[in-house]
């Protein structure tokens, strides 16, 4: 794994969808060559705390109570699990959408930890799926607006279904499929496509509510359904309110379908990251 410093820009946008402000932005990413040509890259997630959730009065139920997360740094895929990146590590292609740069999709949470095992045999290094809350705490970035990018959402910025709304902004386009990695902004951590494109699938067990939920960003196993596991962040045919940042979905951990992708977490390398 080799480490780099890479720039990039940021936007956020008003209520009707307008580019208000840009950003640009450094940060550490580490790289591992997979196969020939054939590159895992993830980006070090700093440590914080943040407000997991949603307020009264604001997105569904299960995004309640909100509370407050201290959540360790570690390190998280800058894009889904491309099927470059599965067929490498697979030995197999899968999935609806054919193309080595998009995300692999129709993938059950049971197939995506058969992933992260043979990348862990392969590396050497403990990778996984990541917690729910560290999940949420990537997408937000440092934000507390319904997005990362701010207050809504736009099919310049992401992909789903852009025939519906969320704000002021206008409506856009519907593309019927998953985009290519890296084909939006990232957020202020240097992550593409936590907004649509594919929902992805998390570690923890279901629960219907934060109620109980632990202040740390470690798996939350008690009291779960250990036969359904918990999905972020939206899809290529979702309406633009159910890829915010704080919304949850349950599947049977045995099912996959083409709205089903993930991406991999795993704790910073032992040597010093340098400044």
């Amino acid at each position: 794994m080799t480490y780099q410093e890479i720039a990039f820009e940021t936007v956020n946008v008003n209520r009707q969808g307008q580019i208000v402000e840009r950003e640009k932005l450094r940060a550490k990413q580490f790289v591992e060559e997979l196969a020939n040509g054939v590159f895992l890259e993830m980006m070090a997630i700093p440590g914080g705390a943040f407000l997991m959730g949603s307020a009264q009065g604001r997105g569904y139920d299960d995004e309640r109570p909100q509370h407050r997360v201290k959540v360790a740094s570690f390190l998280m895929g800058k894009h889904p699990i491309t099927q470059a990146q599965w067929a490498a590590v697979m030995g197999e292609h899968t999935g609806r959408f054919r193309g080595d740069l998009r995300p692999v999709e129709n993938v059950s949470w049971d197939a995506a930890q058969t992933f992260c095992r043979r990348l862990a045999n392969t590396t050497g290094r403990h990778t996984r799926l990541p917690s729910e809350a560290e999940w949420e705490y990537a997408c937000r970035a440092g934000t507390t607006t319904p997005f990362s990018c701010g207050w809504t959402i736009t099919t310049e910025l992401a992909n789903y279904n852009g025939l519906f709304t969320f704000a002021a902004e206008p409506e856009g386009v519907y593309r019927h499929a998953p985009t290519a990695a890296g084909s939006f902004p990232p957020n202020a951590f240097g992550l593409h496509d936590m907004h649509g494109n594919l929902w992805e699938w998390c570690a923890d067990p279901w629960h219907e509510s934060y109620a109980g939920a632990p202040a740390d960003c470690q798996l939350w196993t008690a009291g779960g359904h250990p036969a359904l596991r918990v999905l972020r962040g939206g899809s290529w045919h979702d309406t633009p309110d159910v890829c915010r940042s704080a919304v949850r979905l349950k599947l049977p951990k045995s099912e996959g379908d083409d709205f089903c992708g993930f991406r991999v977490a795993t704790s910073l390398p032992d040597e010093r990251i340098p400044a």
